[in-house]
């Protein structure tokens, strides 16, 4: 597992790299619920540690970039638009940040006991680990699916390129990159 898998889209396709995200997401989540589920909290082998540490770096530096990409330069662009289906779809967004607030200590308390399990050795809470993860896959299953077969394609048809390319460029700031340099890697 590598967190700087290179994305298929760039910042000049903000809503694909999002997209590219969610699979980042899905194979991070999908790591330590393999971990967890094959050691179900006992002794770490090397492997088994490094995909730990690398899924738990993933979730507290790089999933927070992906949350403020999207409700502080996405989300606030489509609240401000007239078009209808923005309009229309402003529920769903604010159902979305919701959710975004109601995984924060589920988060949390998966990352405390990881960075336990990682300390220790073995993890004797495996099984309220497991349950963690299981409302993780399963807030992300429906939360990713929503964005990126309703709202991501609405903000590409609705959003005007300037306004997507100003997110791109966001997103690279928040990672310290420069968007205009296009040989940059993504995260």
């Amino acid at each position: 597992m590598q967190i700087d898998d290179k994305p298929d889209a760039g910042f000049n396709d903000p809503l694909g790299l999002l997209s590219d995200c969610h699979r980042r997401v899905e194979r991070f989540l999908g790591g330590l619920v393999r971990v967890t589920d094959d050691l179900r909290g006992g002794v770490l082998d090397e492997r088994y540690r490094k995909a730990l540490e690398t899924c738990l770096h993933y979730f507290q530096e790089a999933a927070p970039r992906h949350t403020a990409d999207e409700e502080e330069s996405l989300f606030p662009r489509l609240r401000a638009s007239t078009d209808p289906r923005a309009v229309e779809a402003l529920e769903r967004i604010d159902a979305l940040e919701a959710e975004h607030l109601e995984v924060d200590p589920v988060h949390a308390e998966v990352n405390q006991l990881v960075a336990r399990w990682l300390s220790d050795g073995t993890l004797a809470e495996a099984d309220r680990l497991r349950e963690l993860l299981a409302v993780l896959e399963k807030t992300y299953g429906t939360h990713i699916a929503i964005e990126d077969q309703e709202v991501f394609p609405m903000a590409r048809a609705v959003l005007p390129s300037e306004d997507l390319a100003a997110v791109g460029r966001e997103m690279a700031r928040r990672r310290g990159l420069y968007p205009e340099l296009s040989w940059l890697p993504a995260e």
